[in-house]
């Protein structure tokens, strides 16, 4: 499958718990090994970002598509 979206992450389904109308599924995430986020230059420097600092990547999105 071919999408133009950058923000997917490949892993294997941990848990699936099916609700009346909605489901849960919760994905065990193995790839990629490295991802790349692009912020503003003043953003990592009020951070004080370098190399090897202990961070967390947070993707901003109103939703989350599974694909199989």
């Amino acid at each position: 499958m071919e999408i133009s979206a950058r923000n997917g992450l490949k892993g294997k389904v941990a848990d699936v718990k099916l609700g009346e109308v909605m489901a849960s599924i919760k994905i065990e995430v193995t790839e990629p090994g490295v991802i790349t986020a692009i912020i503003t230059r003043e953003s990592a420097e009020d951070l004080g970002l370098k190399e090897g600092d202990e961070v967390k990547a947070i993707i901003k999105s109103t939703e989350i598509m599974v694909a199989k």
